[in-house]
């Protein structure tokens, strides 16, 4: 495989849960490089050798380093290529300019080191990005995006996976999957055909964006099992004790004058209680004024890089030390910055080893990372089994 955009190595620590190897990893943020190399190198002090720090606009050097990789692995051809290229002109968090601005554009870098690798580009390929990519400047990126790979002969199928079925985190994703030999991922006999019906994975909106395309190859929108229920049991993956960075009563009643009437009435209800409980909140600013505003589902918001105070978590615990109220804040009730391991436990990974990197730098490398375990179930109904049909086609032959 090939990681793209790789960040902190997300997709290849779900990817190599199921004997992926990755052969070349591209990213533009040294920071991030330590993090991948913390984590996936057997000594943190050696460099990765597939690891490549490179613009991927500079084709000549990315494609010289892919066909360098594989010949020294003695691979024939990569299968795969993955790319979660940056969405900050996507997002709703970021400045909704699309393609044309300069982040996001650089998914057309990628494609054309896949049109610079030939006969060596991968059979496989899978994007992943925001779900605003099928609305960036009114659905038009979306068609590009789309009609580029089709360009390559990639054949297309997509859906949207939220990363709440897998772990407490609310994070809807929008992957396309291109694929050169189509008739090895439709079930046998099937032919191309959209789906009559919305689902889980392909809602609406999603489905009036494709009907919108006409790639040159087409469109094979395979059946795919629905994902697990939602993880609503966020309490589980949230530090309590008193080691954790809590704030002192002056910034928490600071926070609870932010509340709205109706969150802090249910605050309060939660409290009155007296059984354990955690939310999560982002500061917001609504209608002039800054508000905290809270989910109660269970789920946390979307893990996000910490640009500012309004798009870092805050974490509010309760309930178990305290029931009224006393001056300006609640007696018991906890607030504080999401820590880094919840951060990681929220992507999937728990485990991930960073080394010696400061707070923010990890902080930020999540929270423009994938979630493990969706990258995992889409290998397992998507990637893996594709790549085994087409691997007992050709030694059929």
């Amino acid at each position: 495989m090939l990681e793209f955009f790789a960040g902190i190595g997300l997709v290849h620590e779900a990817l190599r849960q199921s004997g992926w190897q990755c052969i070349y990893a591209n990213d533009l943020d040294p920071y991030k490089r330590a993090l991948y190399e913390a984590n996936f190198g057997s000594d943190p002090s050696e460099s990765l050798d597939y690891w490549h720090l490179e613009d991927v606009w500079n084709t000549a050097s990315v494609v010289g380093r892919v066909l360098a990789n594989a010949d020294s692995d003695q691979v024939a051809a990569p299968l795969l290529a993955t790319a979660s290229f940056p969405c900050t002109d996507m997002s709703l968090a970021g400045n909704m300019k699309g393609f044309s601005g300069r982040e996001s554009s650089a998914f057309f870098g990628f494609a054309e080191v896949l049109e610079q690798l030939g006969e060596r580009k991968p059979p496989l390929v899978l994007l992943e990005n925001v779900v605003g990519l099928l609305t960036a400047r009114g659905g038009r990126d979306f068609v590009a995006a789309v009609d580029r790979l089709a360009e390559l002969g990639y054949w297309l199928d997509c859906w949207r996976l939220d990363a709440k079925h897998f772990v407490p985190q609310s994070r809807p994703r929008l992957f396309i999957a291109g694929f050169l030999h189509p008739e090895h991922y439709l079930p046998e006999g099937a032919r191309p055909a959209l789906p009559a019906a919305t689902s889980a994975l392909r809602p609406a909106r999603l489905l009036e964006a494709v009907q919108a395309c006409s790639p040159s190859t087409g469109w094979i929108l395979a059946p795919l099992p629905d994902p697990p229920a939602p993880k609503t049991c966020l309490s589980d993956w949230i530090d309590r004790d008193d080691r954790q960075d809590w704030w002192p009563a002056e910034q928490v009643a600071r926070h609870m004058e932010m509340l709205s009437d109706s969150h802090r009435q249910q605050v309060e209800q939660r409290q009155d209680s007296r059984e354990p409980w955690v939310a999560t909140a982002f500061r917001r600013i609504r209608e002039g004024q800054q508000r905290l505003e809270v989910r109660f589902d269970g789920i946390a918001g979307c893990l996000r890089t910490p640009k500012g105070g309004s798009a870092r978590q805050i974490v509010l615990a309760g309930g178990s030390q305290g029931q009224r109220m006393q001056g300006q804040h609640m007696q018991g009730l906890r607030m504080r910055w999401m820590s880094p391991r919840e951060y990681a436990r929220l992507q999937g990974a728990s485990d991930y080893n960073w080394g010696e990197a400061a707070d923010s730098r990890v902080l930020f490398g999540f929270g423009d990372a994938v979630c493990v375990p969706a990258i995992a179930w889409i290998d397992r109904h998507v990637l893996t089994p594709y790549i085994q049909r087409l691997a007992d086609s050709r030694l059929s032959v």
